[in-house]
């Protein structure tokens, strides 16, 4: 059975429903419907035109559900609409399924729940796995999205940006699970690009592959986290980094600049230094701040204070910092300069100092940034660097 081959085919199959007439809702059951029936038949009797397969069953499932509760005009006009058997017509509405499973009714993680649904073709099981939650909870979203969105013009222009979004919180999750969520994003945003010309597409998808092409030297065997410059260069994926460079430079060349060009620009720089001893951190600071002039976000500020700090010393990083919060780092480390909680402050403080000589407000903030952690990895990667810093001020 080819499980990629049925995945590929989802959205234009869900697609061709919707624009039959049928409710987006009601369209998604019918398809995750016939995937179970290909699954079961295939193998034995495989189709000669799949997607026309599908298309089949997925309608005839959809009129086997509007009989039970429609009344009988209705119903006979559908029956009358049904199209003969045939090849499947070749209009592809892929993109509009992006537009709308990431449309700006839903909650961000309804829209990525419906798009590993609807547009990725995974079951609800295999969703739930992925987000450690129960099958119904996950059904249940999933449920609610669909009903969200069913009211929603299946031609109306979408948003580039919140589906680029979408995929990128798909991208983050990583691995869990059956499902690899990081190879599923890339093969989705692969699948975007394919309908879409777009130079921010273009970028996500650079800056998938070169984020992905370190995937094996991020964590050691016992699982513990490895940071990028001690991670073995020699083992990154090199066909990942060249196929995303080569995406990154088209998509520049465009002059059509946004904020994943700029991050895949950022990671591209990591990934061409032979030794982080080498990395062009004077570059990556200046694409720091094109990203600053596009996002004018404080994490963006924050990673670039770390820039700064390999660039012009540690002195330069604490000063860019300093900032980002109206109070020094070592008084409390923790905010933005609006005063709301700012992810991995303390710890970026926390390894300025330490660069700086100040090795008790380094640990201070080193064990801060441990306590306030969001996954197990990090946490005990900053306990053990807040223990070595302890116990050689100990000697």
């Amino acid at each position: 059975m080819n499980e990629a081959l049925l995945r590929s085919l989802t959205p234009s199959v869900l697609g061709i429903l919707v624009r039959r007439g049928a409710d987006f809702a009601a369209a998604e059951d019918a398809v995750q419907d016939a995937l179970v029936e290909a699954v079961r038949v295939w193998p034995a009797d495989p189709p000669q035109d799949p997607k026309g397969w599908l298309i089949t069953v997925a309608w005839r499932r959809f009129l086997d559900a509007t009989r039970a509760d429609t009344a009988r005009r209705r119903r006979e006009d559908l029956v009358d609409e049904e199209p003969a058997p045939g090849p499947a017509p070749s209009v592809d509405d892929t993109l509009q399924l992006y537009f709308l499973c990431a449309h700006p009714s839903l909650t961000p993680s309804s829209a990525v729940a419906l798009t590993l649904r609807a547009v990725g073709g995974l079951t609800t099981r295999q969703i739930a796995q992925a987000y450690l939650v129960p099958e119904a909870t996950m059904a249940q979203r999933i449920s609610r999205a669909k009903r969200t969105v069913s009211g929603v013009r299946f031609d109306q222009p979408g948003d580039v940006a919140t589906v680029l979004r979408v995929l990128y919180l798909v991208f983050n999750e990583g691995y869990s699970g059956d499902v690899d969520l990081a190879a599923e994003a890339i093969r989705l945003t692969r699948q975007l690009a394919a309908a879409i010309d777009h130079p921010e597409v273009a970028g996500l998808l650079a800056l998938m592959l070169l984020h992905h092409a370190r995937r094996a030297t991020r964590t050691a065997p016992d699982g513990s986290l490895i940071p990028l410059a001690e991670q073995d260069r020699g083992r990154w994926d090199t066909a990942s980094i060249a196929e995303g460079v080569a995406i990154l430079q088209a998509a520049l060349a465009r002059d059509r600049l946004g904020e994943f060009q700029a991050q895949a620009a950022i990671a591209a720089l990591h990934a061409d230094a032979p030794t982080a001893e080498e990395t062009d951190w004077v570059q990556i600071v200046e694409w720091y701040d094109e990203l600053v002039r596009l996002t004018d976000s404080p994490v963006v500020r924050l990673n670039r204070a770390v820039a700064v700090g390999e660039a012009d010393g540690p002195r330069a990083g604490l000063a860019a910092l300093a900032a980002l919060n109206d109070s020094s780092p070592s008084s409390s480390g923790s905010s933005s300069g609006k005063g709301a909680p700012l992810p991995r402050y303390a710890a970026v403080a926390a390894y300025l100092h330490e660069r700086d000589g100040d090795l008790t407000t380094a640990a201070r903030l080193y064990a801060e940034a441990a306590h306030k952690a969001p996954n197990l990895a990090e946490r005990d990667y900053l306990t053990r660097q807040a223990a070595r810093l302890n116990a050689h001020r100990s000697r």
